[in-house]
């Protein structure tokens, strides 16, 4: 998968229509993921699904509400020019079968397989923490299409590196890390749970250090391209991903806050890398100089 250039919007923000994909593209996005797309329609959660913490952090529960992967194929059938990372969720192989099957028409860059969301059962982190199961889906995803698939890793039960070698074993051209992470908050007042699914995914900066240790971690042990994402929103956020073994770097909560982000961030990693005397940034993936 070769991108223009290295921000991709993560999925679950603002990606649900080509049109804004277009917007996106043109604004600086190297490449758009979707939202996350199952077999049938889902409604996710009822309201309220999404709350602001301290520290510049997002809490959210949506449920990974979608239209289901055969009408979003259609919503994407006309698209040329931008390139669109499709997110799938499921629980099973035929699951992933039946979506993968649907997009046989459209312009498809990759796939990315989210086997970590933190708030949805049987299809989220009980996924990714069955590192048997993790290998059978992305064994399953590589028979079926010629175009890159991703793994996108969390933090669950199981070690999330078990899970990154799982995918890898099975095939996975590339690892997305990390997803949100399980949190919840708690109205003083009411006494009540502020989400209605009571437990929610926390995004944005305040997870950030964490995110750029695993993709340390991940670049550490297994030769596999990483897209690393968590709490970035600034070129310097990139910067440390990259420096950490990130190829690429996935921009979620600041970019449903500034949809021109992208565009930024890759003019400060433009004049980062000529700074260092490099002429792309790929010659510093991974290049943190340590004690």
């Amino acid at each position: 998968l070769t991108l223009e250039r290295p921000t991709i919007l993560s999925s679950g923000i603002l990606g649900i229509s080509l049109d804004i994909f277009e917007r996106l593209y043109r604004a600086g996005a190297g490449a758009v993921v979707t939202n996350s797309l199952s077999k049938e329609p889902w409604d996710g959660y009822a309201n309220p699904t999404i709350f602001s913490v301290k520290g510049g952090g997002w809490l959210n529960a949506v449920g990974l509400s979608n239209p289901g992967a055969p009408n979003f194929a259609k919503m994407i059938a006309s698209n040329k020019d931008v390139p669109i990372i499709v997110s799938l969720v499921g629980s099973v192989e035929d699951d992933f079968d039946f979506m993968v099957k649907q997009f046989e028409s459209c312009k498809v860059s990759a796939y990315e397989l989210n086997l970590s969301c933190p708030h949805v059962a049987k299809v989220g982190l009980e996924v990714g923490d069955d590192v048997e199961l993790v290998k059978k889906i992305v064994k399953k995803v590589k028979s079926l299409t010629d175009v890159p698939v991703i793994a996108k890793v969390g933090l669950g039960t199981t070690n999330y590196l078990d899970t990154v070698s799982a995918a890898c074993e099975a095939g996975a051209d590339g690892i997305t890390a990390i997803n949100t992470i399980r949190a919840m908050a708690i109205d003083v007042e009411t006494r009540k749970p502020i989400l209605s699914n009571k437990i929610g995914g926390l995004s944005g900066t305040p997870i950030k250090p964490i995110a750029v240790r695993c993709v340390y971690e991940i670049s550490s042990k297994f030769d596999v391209p990483i897209i690393g994402c968590g709490g970035i929103s600034t070129w310097q956020d990139a910067v440390e991903f990259i420096l950490a073994g990130a190829t690429a770097v996935g921009i979620g909560t600041a970019s449903f806050v500034n949809p021109a982000l992208s565009l930024k961030i890759v003019k400060g990693l433009t004049s980062w890398a000529n700074r260092q005397g490099c002429s792309s940034i790929t010659e510093l993936i991974g290049s943190v100089k340590l004690p």
